[in-house]
């Protein structure tokens, strides 16, 4: 840390050397002078565009991070004080709301092959936008609401966040294709400012949640996605107004089979795979555990507030996990980083153990703290787990499907976190885990924690390259032009060659093993 009254100029001040691309060398040091940050983001919207960073700062730190953290606390008071649901039940409906996510491709699709007015990104933000006003809205203004009505008007807020997700992965994916050397970057930009929206949102989440009740928050939801909304407006994107939506189902097809024969590589389908086990075999059991910290007789009885404030510190270290990442791990191999990552988050699974059992007290370290210390690490563990499978996907996403088949790979990952919450509340109803009995909670903790290591006999499935290594990346892409007989010529098109900007061009992968 740089001591109070030193000026810049006495900080660390090492040099981020460019490549030609414009992203920082493999091995440069970014030093830890007050002014990287800010030549950082003037070098991604130097060779991207303001408005890509601004979309992805919007989406990601205001809309998920932010409002994510609103709506995870005010969702979770919700169900327990309005819907007064068990706590199996409250996971069971998290898993339906989040359904959009699992068909992410869908809304990929319809990005990448269905232009609206010309555009293939900006309208679909303007969509998720209106989506989200209107769902949120709906929840905050009617009275004992009927848990079917709650749970549709939830599906749809998430599937707004999917849609805006989808369109601004795809703008990352495009530009990860077009500079990949800035690859982890995008990511960093990614996680960075959904972490630091994260922090924001859970430090106010319990306020306004005490203030205002979790109803009251979902109409202040609707704020994020009007800033969504806006990013559609003002996005730069090229106009293609002579599309030919005759052929939408053509290019649908030609679509599918892209996404198909890419996913169809050994190089691909293996890492999927193992993404899909880390997630499911990871219980989430977060509803048992939210239910006891909340609870006046079994736990700790915290308050809205300290509840937000927790999640709020514990954010710090999904902050850190990403800025670790982007300093000092982001050139390691894959399958070192995963061995790492997940051997810690199975052991930090212990500290919940700990602190179910009330051994922190015998300590002497009180619940706030040790709370505290619990969601720290494993939101920086979570994160530094996280960002190498981000940036593993975004290298394998075809040119001009960039959309529909990051969504793919994400909506896997998804299908895995749904997996993994129907499981943990299959596990919290077998215990007898309810909204007052937590006497079995401590079993379903170490089940969790066990099954959190067994990822680690799937290692194998992921390569153990890093995010430059070439046996992981678009060696080479199919470039199928459709002349006016129908014809079709292959190129070979290299590695960092830009994506055409003609609508015409479909772009078909081979990822060699």
């Amino acid at each position: 840390m740089v001591e109070e009254g030193k000026h810049h100029e006495t900080c660390n001040k090492e040099l981020v050397e460019e490549d030609e691309n414009g992203g920082p060398k493999r091995g440069a040091f970014v030093g830890f002078n007050i002014w990287a940050p800010v030549d950082w983001f003037s070098m991604l919207s130097r060779k991207t565009h303001w408005s890509f960073v601004g979309g992805v700062v919007v989406v990601y730190g205001i809309n998920q991070g932010f409002g994510g953290a609103l709506a995870r606390v005010g969702t979770e008071y919700y169900m327990k004080d309005v819907q007064k649901v068990q706590p199996s039940a409250a996971q069971a409906y998290q898993g339906i709301t989040n359904i959009p996510w699992i068909i992410k491709p869908v809304w990929g699709l319809l990005t990448d092959v269905v232009p609206i007015l010309g555009y293939r990104r900006r309208p679909y933000f303007v969509i998720a936008g209106i989506i989200g006003i209107l769902s949120m809205f709906f929840l905050s203004f009617h009275e004992k609401l009927h848990i079917v009505l709650a749970l549709l008007s939830l599906t749809a807020g998430s599937a707004g966040v999917a849609i805006a997700d989808v369109a601004v992965d795809a703008c990352v994916a495009q530009n990860s294709g077009i500079h990949p050397s800035l690859a982890p970057d995008m990511q960093s930009l990614c996680a960075l400012s959904s972490s630091i929206g994260r922090l924001i949102g859970f430090a106010l989440s319990g306020v306004f949640v005490h203030l205002i009740g979790p109803k009251g928050v979902f109409g202040l939801l609707s704020i994020p996605y009007a800033l969504v909304l806006l990013i559609g407006l003002v996005l730069k994107e090229p106009h293609s107004p002579s599309f030919a939506y005759g052929q939408i189902s053509e290019k649908f097809a030609a679509a599918a089979t892209a996404m198909w024969t890419t996913l169809k590589s050994e190089d691909v389908w293996r890492p999927c795979l193992y993404m899909y086990l880390s997630f499911a075999l990871s219980l989430n059991i977060y509803d048992g555990l939210f239910y006891w910290e909340t609870d006046s007789k079994a736990g700790p009885s915290f308050s809205q507030e300290t509840i937000g404030f927790i999640l709020s510190i514990g954010s710090i270290g999904s902050l850190l996990g990403a800025i670790l990442y982007q300093y000092t791990l982001k050139t390691y191999p894959f399958r070192a980083l995963l061995f790492w990552s997940q051997l810690f988050f199975g052991l930090s699974g212990m500290l919940d153990l700990v602190f179910v059992l009330r051994l922190n007290l015998k300590l002497g370290m009180p619940d706030y703290f040790f709370a505290v210390i619990d969601e720290s690490v494993l939101q920086m563990v979570g994160r530094l787990k996280w960002m190498p499978l981000l940036v593993l996907s975004s290298q394998l996403c075809p040119p001009g499907i960039e959309g529909t088949f990051f969504a793919l790979l994400m909506s896997i990952d998804n299908f895995g976190l749904m997996s993994s919450t129907w499981l943990g509340g299959l596990l919290l109803h077998v215990l007898r885990v309810t909204r007052t009995q937590f006497d079995n909670l401590w079993l379903a903790i170490l089940i969790r924690n066990v099954l959190r290591i067994v990822p680690l006999c799937f290692l194998f499935l992921v390569p153990k390259g890093g995010s430059d290594s070439s046996g992981f990346s678009r060696l080479e892409v199919l470039q199928v032009v459709e002349d006016s007989e129908s014809d079709i010529e292959v190129l070979s098109v290299s590695e960092d060659a830009e994506v055409s900007k003609a609508e015409e061009v479909e772009l078909t992968p081979l990822v060699s093993s």
